[in-house]
């Protein structure tokens, strides 16, 4: 399946994406884009849609310049003449780098890649590039194919420490309690569309403002609940927290190491959430 990954924000809220796009902000010496693009390829998905806006030369540049020997192991022998790699990471996949606008939201970044999803893909997958997750991707494929669905996303418990505050009219507080101990949950991307999405995004509009309100109303969208390893790298701090886990040499999101999935088990939520 065709794999559609959003990459054209500016990152004004992590201190490293000030003068390069966030998608290349390193996790250990890669961009995290690479990591997504990493998870995407273990599961078999290897042609991807890169929707390009700030600093897309950057991203183009890292790919353009590749070198399979520093990501992977090799062997050097006959005095550096022959190089046999022992592994490799982007030789099988297939990168289609769109321009899709430097202001543009995420609706109309995908309704700009609509002519590259051909009438044979009646199926394809998006994201977007700053998410990491050890998520049963099979998984949540499989039961959204048993649904007369047209997109799918990951519900997850937000990685936030902020506290959710109730109060009456008088100011009064009615209860105050940590957000990762109440039922909310949030979007955590790994978005799942039949072709049909194309219909439901007029001009101008954001995905999940519009378009996914409309699918609510006729009941077309998709929660898959995952209580397993998700982490979005919004800030400096959640960078940081992702490198700390990254030097522990067992990230989650790194399935394609064969680090276990212990996650709790998923749950469907059900069509229209």
């Amino acid at each position: 399946m065709k794999v559609v990954l959003f990459c054209g924000g500016l990152g004004m809220r992590i201190r490293d994406a000030e003068n390069i796009p966030k998608p290349m902000v390193t996790i250990g010496y890669r961009p995290i884009l690479w990591h997504v693009m990493k998870y995407y390829a273990h599961h078999g998905h290897r042609e991807f849609i890169l929707c390009l806006g700030h600093r897309g030369d950057v991203i183009k540049n890292f790919f353009l310049n590749y070198n399979e020997c520093h990501s992977n192991d090799f062997v050097l022998s006959e005095g550096g003449r022959k190089l046999d790699l022992m592994t490799t990471d982007i030789q099988d996949w297939k990168i289609t780098f769109v321009d899709t606008g430097l202001t543009s939201n995420i609706g109309q970044r995908l309704k700009a890649i609509q002519p590259l999803i051909g009438p044979d893909d009646t199926e394809f997958l998006a994201n977007y590039s700053d998410g990491l997750t050890n998520l049963p991707l099979p998984e949540q494929l499989a039961r959204f194919r048993q649904q007369n669905a047209i997109a799918s996303f990951v519900s997850v418990k937000p990685n936030i420490s902020y506290h959710l505050v109730t109060s009456g009219r008088d100011g009064v507080v009615t209860s105050i309690e940590d957000i990762a101990f109440t039922p909310i949950r949030i979007n955590g991307g790994y978005f799942m569309f039949k072709r049909e999405i194309f219909d439901h995004i007029g001009s101008g509009e954001e995905l999940v403002k519009e378009p996914f309100q409309r699918l609510v109303q006729h009941r077309k969208l998709l929660a898959f609940e995952y209580d397993g390893f998700w982490m979005c790298m919004d800030t400096f701090k959640d960078r940081t927290q992702l490198e700390e886990i990254y030097a522990g040499g067992h990230a989650p999101w790194q399935v394609w190491n064969g680090h276990p999935n212990t996650a709790a088990p998923s749950a469907f939520a059900g069509v229209g959430v």
